[in-house]
């Protein structure tokens, strides 16, 4: 995770700040002759439908209170809220993610899946807590949440997991998970203390 003309408010996000890839086209490799006109282009390329993410969070009564009371514009109009579109449900239409982040540091505090439905937009997924970030990778679902433990301070998270979810003909199920274990050396002072001076050779003073 080209965009074309939005329908309703675009949000843009302070700050990705997320992991993960998110669906795209290949870049066009064809090249036509100059003195060749373009043949039409499938149905299949048409604009995705753009949505309104924060008019979705504000709306939706799976959301919490907390969430929707965070959710205010880091700068005039623009929210810390990320969106992506792809195909997660076959539901014949793009699905919607929305990730809500904090506005200072960009840590995910809720990430939603929402799948359409005639006219509208149901909630399908929902992880409300600190330092989680949904992405669309390939089809699948995949959420990548920080792991804290005791004293560790929010820039620094001691491992993640990463949870693979696939659409099962309901509702999403976990296909895979990965935990990585972040070095203790790096970041936390460990390593970027100052080097201990080299004792003096005999007779040196």
């Amino acid at each position: 995770m080209a965009v074309a003309a939005a329908v309703g408010l675009l949000t843009v996000g302070c700050s990705t700040g997320g992991t993960g890839t998110r669906d795209e086209g290949a870049a066009r490799t064809d090249q036509g002759s100059p003195s060749t006109a373009p043949s039409p282009t499938s149905s299949s390329s048409s604009p995705i439908k753009k949505v309104d993410a924060v008019h979705l969070i504000m709306s939706d009564p799976k959301v919490s209170d907390q969430v929707k009371d965070d959710l205010k514009p880091c700068a005039e109009n623009a929210y810390p809220v990320d969106t992506s579109y792809g195909n997660l449900t076959d539901s014949g239409s793009p699905d919607v993610v929305v990730n809500v982040l904090t506005c200072g540091d960009a840590v995910g505090v809720g990430t939603y899946v929402y799948r359409a439905q005639d006219k509208t937009y149901e909630n399908v997924f929902s992880v409300e807590e600190p330092a989680v970030y949904s992405a669309i990778d390939r089809g699948d679902l995949v959420v990548t949440k920080q792991v804290y433990d005791k004293g560790d301070p929010v820039a620094y998270p001691s491992g993640e997991d990463v949870i693979t979810y696939r659409w099962a003909g309901t509702k999403f199920t976990e296909h895979d998970r990965v935990h990585n274990d972040y070095s203790k050396a790096v970041g936390d002072g460990g390593i970027d203390g100052p080097a201990e001076p080299a004792p003096s050779a005999p007779g040196e003073n």
